[in-house]
């Protein structure tokens, strides 16, 4: 194809073609620069006005499809007048006498119909496409994120290397040693990024599995936070102080990875340390501490559990545990604190106070000192001081 061209434009070529005009009417040279102002001129009609009109009416309809299919054609269409406008002034060219190659021509015209429509394509499979928001239904918008850019980018490679092929066969190329060309060195490849190949690998089979998404707090055996980013190679995780660890993909896929953000909610396990009180008191705080967790919206109405755990050396130990509705962190913490508020207000109303840690010694008789040691030790006492 590229040895055409140059035939084509080589210097005495064009030196032929310009002898030849002198014997021919230059009007067909007029009418073929016409015809191509003409197509030019059709196109800029096109687009400001005809393609606007078109676009008004696809909105008014009920489906999106139309609009979308519009809007992604729209460039492509455009320069469909340009190349028309070269077609057919060439056309003309050629029945004037002018010696050029038809075949040639032919060629070139079928070319860009094939890449103007490669175009249209390449627009209609970007992320946001028609094609992405059908499956925006079956899919959740975090996953989306991650899905959708795959799917997008693996069209559009296909895309272009199908192009490619039916070009350079329309042009005689074999396009046979030059496939196989590229899976010999797509293997040579893989084996010198080994590494590499095994991280885009994890990536795919994280990114169809769906172990977690961007969003999700996830606890490994080396790190612990939120994920941020979820790429081909690589996986980016926020912590709890805000640090951003990447990891490579094949370093999680081989590890066991816990996701808190897929079990809908979260545990609280609280122990009460009370100072020793009546038996009526103890039940009394017992039981409207579970009343009240009973009677709290966010609070998971399964697996509330209060009861009369334990004696402690110091104190009588209350168990608490429930779940909150929410798995978000944040929340949890709203709802572990305004808990906590109310289990104070209830031991207040009781006249029930926490214990703390304490050691009482009891002496039951005191060494005798006669009065004279007594004086004695005083003196030192005060000659110290």
């Amino acid at each position: 194809m590229f040895q055409s061209i140059v035939d084509f434009f080589a210097k005495d070529k064009i030196q032929e073609v310009f002898n030849d005009l002198t014997s021919y009417r230059l009007k067909y040279v007029g009418i073929a620069i016409a015809v191509f102002a003409l197509f030019v001129l059709l196109k800029k009609i096109f687009a400001k006005y005809v393609f606007k009109i078109i676009l008004k009416l696809v909105n008014k309809t009920k489906f999106e499809t139309d609009t979308k299919i519009v809007a992604a054609f729209q460039k492509p269409v455009t320069n469909f007048f340009e190349v028309l406008g070269f077609y057919f002034a060439f056309k003309i060219l050629i029945i004037a006498g002018v010696p050029i190659d038809s075949s040639f021509i032919e060629k070139i015209f079928s070319s860009a119909v094939i890449i103007l429509i490669c175009w249209g394509l390449y627009d209609l499979t970007g992320e946001s496409s028609l094609l992405f928001e059908r499956m925006h239904k079956a899919y959740d918008v975090k996953v989306d994120k991650i899905l959708f850019p795959f799917i997008s980018k693996t069209l559009r490679m296909m895309l272009v290397a199908l192009v490619i092929t039916i070009i350079a066969e329309k042009w005689g190329y074999n396009i046979q040693g030059f496939v196989t060309g590229l899976g010999l060195g797509g293997l040579a490849f893989a084996l010198a990024a080994k590494d590499a190949a095994s991280n885009v690998i994890a990536g795919m089979f994280i990114i169809l599995d769906k172990p977690f998404t961007i969003g999700d707090w996830i606890n490994s055996d080396t790190l612990e936070g939120s994920i941020e980013d979820i790429s081909f190679r690589t996986t980016k995780i926020r912590t709890v102080d805000q640090a951003l660890i990447i990891v490579p993909n094949s370093k999680l896929t081989n590890e066991a990875v816990t996701n808190f953000s897929r079990r809908g909610k979260r545990r609280v396990n609280l122990n009460l340390e009370l100072t020793y009180s009546s038996r009526e008191k103890l039940e009394i705080c017992v039981d409207k501490i579970r009343n009240m967790l009973e009677n709290y919206s966010q609070v998971s109405k399964e697996g509330i559990l209060v009861t009369f755990d334990k004696f402690n050396a110091t104190s009588l130990d209350i168990l608490i545990c429930f779940f909150t509705d929410t798995p978000d962190f944040d929340e949890y913490f709203k709802i572990k604190e305004n808990v906590n508020f109310n289990i104070l207000d209830i031991l207040q109303q009781e006249g029930i106070s926490m214990a703390f840690p304490s050691t009482s010694v009891y002496v039951e008789k005191l060494p005798s000192i006669d009065k004279e040691k007594k004086i004695e030790l005083v003196n030192k006492l005060q000659k110290k001081l």
